[in-house]
């Protein structure tokens, strides 16, 4: 991380590698969700929390250095809410984790279809900021896509509470489904994070165009 912060203040475009950076975090931390819903460990729980944590860094870099900058190459409000947003996607899958250990929750097949269409969504964000400055018009597509997914990820978050909700058999069972709709919510507020973090995308694009 250290040698990562010399290279940033060699970089002009050190906001956008920034924001890549988060972006790729954000990938990784989907991947390690995805690894956690097939095979829940305290291995594969530890890993998402590493590259949270990792990610939390790079986005304290990001803001330290919009605080001392005064030329960006976005709209600072944009570079702001843009980490923000991608942040939030990578922080709603520590808190799927952690409360999944906590309230002893098992993955099923719902919560995988919903980690993976995340980890789907998170990539085309990671490929928009690749694209955001030499080519604006492919991020804006991979914005599109990322919207895209979410509105798969809020079919299968609704299909997931109805099939949750039919028919409570006993008190153990209305207990279960209140710890799964909690944590379906996660997932659903990480799917809207990205397609916060896409609408910020499409909005960068018009102004650079």
């Amino acid at each position: 991380m250290k040698r990562f912060r010399r290279w940033l203040k060699r970089n002009p475009d050190r906001f956008m590698q920034l924001l890549i950076r988060q972006a790729e975090y954000t990938v990784q931390g989907m991947d390690g969700l995805m690894t956690y819903m097939r095979v829940p460990t305290e291995e594969s729980a530890t890993t998402v929390r590493r590259i949270e944590q990792e990610a939390d860094e790079v986005r304290r870099i990001l803001i330290d250095e919009l605080n001392r900058t005064f030329v960006t190459p976005l709209d600072r409000e944009d570079i702001s809410a843009l980490s923000r947003a991608i942040d939030d996607i990578l922080d709603y899958a520590y808190s799927t984790v952690d409360e999944m250990e906590i309230l002893k929750v098992q993955p099923n097949p719902y919560l995988l279809r919903m980690a993976s269409l995340l980890r789907d969504a998170a990539d085309e964000i990671r490929l928009a900021m690749l694209r955001l400055k030499d080519h604006p018009g492919v991020a804006s597509d991979h914005a599109v896509r990322a919207k895209a997914l979410e509105n798969r990820m809020e079919s299968v978050y609704r299909e997931a509470l109805a099939a949750l909700f039919q028919g409570p058999q006993d008190v153990e069972h209305v207990v279960e489904m209140l710890k799964l709709r909690e944590i379906y919510r996660h997932l659903s507020n990480a799917a809207d994070r990205g397609d916060e973090a896409a609408n910020v995308i499409s909005d960068a694009v018009v102004k650079i165009t």
